[in-house]
């Protein structure tokens, strides 16, 4: 019984840790950028993946069309994404101007900053500890190739590129699969 009530604790502690980084994510972004809602991840997401359709920002936000077509029209209005022709001419492609490329990077360093308040209080071996136990755990979560977008869609792919993140590693054996 204890064994069972000591799980269901870290079940719970694993869940305000969670939250809690979250929100103050997105307060800390929403004071410096003044955007808040899905707006950080479809910048950070069209940074990452130049040229997406909007039905795959779509996917990825798990917004409706007709939402994320008003989150693109707001981006647009406000100087930080166009829109291109697609590939095949029927859809069309979205890009960050220089200006969304820089609230990009204002996005992740306020992300960076919030994670960094909960490490600090973790010894180097710690902190490498948990970087196995997260792997770990992100690999786990990642069942399917949509998934892996949506879970990385405010990473800094900067400093996790494809070959050493396990979401993009898992995402590859699903693609190999198909």
């Amino acid at each position: 019984m204890a064994v069972i009530r000591e799980h269901q604790r870290t079940l719970n502690l694993l869940g305000a840790l969670a939250l809690g980084l979250s929100d103050r994510f997105q307060s800390a972004v929403e004071a410096s950028t003044g955007h808040g809602g899905e707006t950080p991840a479809a910048l950070v997401t069209l940074g990452m993946e130049p040229g997406i359709s909007i039905n795959t920002l779509r996917q990825i936000l798990k917004l409706s069309h007709p939402g994320t077509v008003r989150l693109i029209d707001r981006l647009e209005k406000d100087g930080f994404v166009e829109r291109r022709a697609g590939a095949d001419g029927r859809t069309l492609a979205l890009f960050l101007t220089e200006a969304g490329q820089q609230r990009r990077k204002e996005i992740l360093a306020q992300r960076r900053q919030q994670l960094q308040l909960a490490l600090d209080c973790l010894t180097e071996q710690e902190q490498q500890q948990l970087t196995t136990l997260v792997e770990k755990m992100l690999t786990a979560i990642t069942t399917d190739e949509t998934q892996s977008d949506v879970i990385c869609r405010l990473c800094e792919i900067e400093v996790c590129p494809q070959a050493c993140c396990p979401v993009g590693q898992q995402h590859l054996q699903y693609v190999a699969k198909a």
